[in-house]
């Protein structure tokens, strides 16, 4: 207690630069502990779930003349067929998606909220359990039409309690409504299925659910029983599937399908791109922790000198080892009681742009698993930051007591300094790449044009209405063109197969764009090579535009050459086995999806006749001006012809940058690492520069008297420093070149990587250091070398 309060009063004293030790501390420790946490909490995926090691999810792997593809999605009966056909499954359970996520869901009451809704069989919470409010799941999913609901959920329908039995519907779907009967703990954050609601799968109709084969839009699931090998049941899965399914079929039409079991934790978990965000996050903390510490033991090297007389004579008066001991430990306990004090007060005033920038909030981030982890780091900063200063003021002679000390531990400053220059070239390196990559990721031509396009997505409203609301939006002076499609090009489509007619093979399988509208190509800018775009006085039902991708496929699996022109093909979901579609334009390949996972399938498109089966609900506007002004106009018409529904454009280039929303987050950290880095690394460059200039004063002074100048004194020390500086820069820079190759493989298109940018970002740091150096000597370099002289 008394080396403690010994550890308070010196707090404030002159010298001890202790309000810098301590900032730097916290704010490195704040980012650090934060980015740990971050990797702790993807780490921890799906691990609330009971038993969640023998949780797998059913994929499909399917080989098509050699070529192997594998996906999480099943027919309707693979989940119950496994549970009842295949030993050592316990329970199975499928699900499908219905809406989008957070749509728009009404109450009676006309309550706008937004729920991600799911269609579940009764074994749905058999594998993946919840804290049960009210009602019974068995129950309430055998029923068609109810729904469980989310506690969070139900608060905002007033309470719990009051939730059940009430009614919604979906916004895009009126004639269909859900009756809650059950409410269910919310899930948590760390979970690779999030949902506000489960609905009945009794809902679909029952060829969807108990079909073999086709129609494989269910994500399935097994339970094994304990003890189980997961590698063992192939045999029995393919038994079930000579059992149930028309393998001879199959086998003519040169596919052969199989399924597999994953690991649920494997899900998320061994994603590439989250296992390369987690290894960049953890470098990171690395660095910044031990930036921050390295910076504190560089400080207090830095105030050794003038701490050292106190020592020694602590020691004449009887002070042992164990008393120094203690009392320079409690000393770096106390700091780093105030650092994390510091830090925490940091988290939380910065709480929003943390959660933000990491997708997460604190309550999940901070759990008490991870800061059981925490602490074991802060554990082994207090080691470091504690018994390597005890350890330097132990070694202290008594005899500096008595004599002038001019130890300087110069080569502990120069190495400390070097780790850190090394770090902080290589955050701006990166943060360079990072920053080149996403710019180019939100300008690249995507293959058509978007620059004044808005939409509105009018599902659930009639064809007719929405018709009606095309042709007001025509008459704008604001507006150039109006089209109308089912699909968007940043969207992933479902697929279909392509075969013609007299060939039962699968020749390939396609991205269907399914229904656009009159003038879509115009409108969009996708340039049509070959034939024509559908034309509106023109039957156009049994007519398909196919992009250039398509054409080179089927000359390499039906042989096709020549003009693709007039040639008819069938589409699975579309022909029914009999239609055959003629081929009337080809279009260029554009864009699928975003650049981190383009859909790289030949494309296809069908013209919206009025009675098509999957209308084209998303409204298309070109704008002649995007502005404020003509966006509201065009809400305004929107809003006045579509009633009964929430309607709004949205501005497609907006989404087009949502796509890469966490690759900005992700620069936006490197940056403001990058940047703490650099601000602790030159709070040490000047600590450094006070202390040379002030251990070499005689030095400079003799210098100046036999004629150095100013500018000779300023390139002594600036060529000290660059000995250091400029092998630091060089390893710094290329461990980045190193990590952006790896980072950049997830990208379809990247920047390339030449050194040069990286050159460059070394020789910015190199700037920043010299100016620090030079600034914090400039003083010294000018002085009058009597009164130098005379001082020493």
């Amino acid at each position: 207690m008394k080396n403690f309060n010994m550890a308070l009063r010196s707090l404030f004293k002159k010298g001890r630069s202790n309000g810098i030790k301590i900032l730097a501390l916290a704010v490195g420790l704040a980012m650090g502990l934060v980015l740990v946490a971050k990797v702790c909490f993807e780490r921890s995926y799906d691990n609330f779930y009971p038993d969640n090691e023998r949780i797998y999810l059913v994929k499909s792997d399917l080989n098509r003349d050699g070529k192997k593809d594998s996906w999480g999605q099943v027919s309707g009966a693979i989940a119950p067929g496994m549970k009842a056909e295949v030993p050592g499954v316990e329970f199975a359970t499928r699900y499908t998606r219905i809406g989008e996520n957070n749509e728009l869901i009404m109450t009676p009451e006309e309550q706008y909220l937004t729920a991600t809704i799911l269609l579940a069989d009764t074994s749905f919470f058999d594998i993946f359990p919840r804290p049960l409010l009210v009602g019974d799941p068995k129950d309430v999913l055998a029923r068609p039409g109810y729904v469980m609901i989310s506690r969070s959920l139900a608060e905002k329908m007033g309470g719990v309690g009051n939730a059940v039995d009430k009614t919604f519907v979906r916004d895009a779907n009126h004639g269909s409504p859900f009756t809650i009967g059950g409410v269910f703990e919310d899930i948590p954050e760390n979970s690779h299925l999030r949902y506000d609601a489960v609905a009945s799968l009794a809902t679909m109709p029952e060829w969807s659910t108990t079909n073999w084969l086709g129609n494989d839009r269910y994500i399935a699931y097994v339970k094994l029983l304990p003890g189980t090998d997961p590698n063992g049941l192939a045999p029995a899965i393919r038994r079930m599937q000579e059992r149930n399914q028309d393998m001879e079929g199959l086998k003519k039409a040169g596919v052969d399908l199989s399924y597999s079991i994953s690991p649920l934790q494997d899900i998320h978990n061994n994603n590439k791109e989250v296992k390369d965000m987690n290894y960049m996050l953890i470098f990171m903390a690395i660095i910044l922790i031990s930036i921050a510490v390295l910076n504190y033991i560089l400080v207090v090297i830095s105030t050794l000198i003038g701490r050292a007389k106190e020592v020694a004579v602590h020691k004449c008066y009887g002070a042992s080892g164990k008393n120094i001991f203690g009392m320079i430990l409690s000393e770096s306990f106390l700091h780093l009681l105030l650092s994390l004090l510091l830090a925490a007060f940091l988290i939380v005033i910065f709480k929003g742009k943390i959660e933000d920038l990491l997708s997460a909030s604190l309550s999940a981030l901070f759990t008490l698993p991870t800061m059981s982890i925490l602490l074991a780091i802060c554990v082994v900063v207090f080691a470091v930051t504690g018994f390597v200063p005890t350890w330097l003021f132990m070694r202290i002679p008594v005899a500096t007591a008595f004599r002038s000390v001019k130890e300087s531990k110069r080569y502990w400053k120069l190495c400390l300094l070097f780790v850190q220059f090394v770090a902080t070239a290589y955050l701006v390196a990166l943060l360079i790449t990072i920053s080149r990559q996403y710019d180019t990721m939100i300008s690249s031509h995507p293959g058509y044009a978007y620059e004044n396009l808005v939409y509105c997505n009018t599902r659930g409203v009639d064809p007719q209405v929405r018709d009606r609301a095309m042709a007001e939006l025509r008459r704008l002076p604001q507006v150039k063109m109006v089209s109308c499609s089912t699909e968007l090009p940043f969207s992933y489509p479902s697929g279909n197969n392509i075969n013609i007619p007299g060939d039962d093979r699968d020749l390939f399988n396609i991205a269907d764009m399914y229904f656009v509208g009159d003038n879509y190509f115009d409108l969009m800018e996708i340039p049509v090579v070959e034939g024509h775009a559908f034309r509106p006085d023109e039957a156009n039902g049994d007519k398909i535009m196919v992009s250039r991708k398509f054409v080179d496929l089927m000359e390499k699996t039906a042989g096709w050459t020549g003009s693709i022109i007039g040639k008819g093909v069938m589409v699975s979901e579309h022909s029914k086995g009999t239609k055959v579609f003629t081929v009337c334009g080809v279009f260029d390949d554009f864009r699928i999806g975003s650049l981190k996972g383009p859909d790289t399938r030949a494309s296809i498109f069908f013209y919206a006749t009025p009675d098509c089966y999957n209308p084209p609900a998303n409204i298309l506007i070109k704008m002649n001006t995007m502005s404020s002004d003509n966006l509201a106009e065009v809400n305004r018409v929107l809003t006045e012809t579509i009633t009964g529904k929430v309607v709004e454009a949205s501005v497609y280039k907006m989404d087009i940058v949502r796509q890469y929303q966490d690759d900005r987050d992700f620069r936006d950290a490197i940056m403001i690492s990058g940047i703490v880095t650099l601000i602790i690394a030159l709070i040490g460059l000047l600590g450094y520069t006070a202390d040379e200039t002030n251990r070499r004063g005689r030095e400079i002074a003799i210098r100046k008297v036999n004629g150095a100048t100013a500018v000779n004194i300023l390139r002594m020390l600036s060529r000290d420093i660059s000995y250091i500086a400029l092998p630091a820069l060089a390893i710094g820079v290329a461990v980045a070149y190193i990590n952006a190759s790896g980072w950049l493989e997830k990208f379809a298109e990247r920047i390339h990587l030449s050194f040069f940018i990286f050159i460059g970002a070394a020789l910015f740091v190199y700037a920043v250091i010299i100016s620090c150096v030079l600034i914090r000597a400039w003083n010294v370099a000018n002085e009058n070398p009597v009164e130098s002289i005379k001082a020493d």
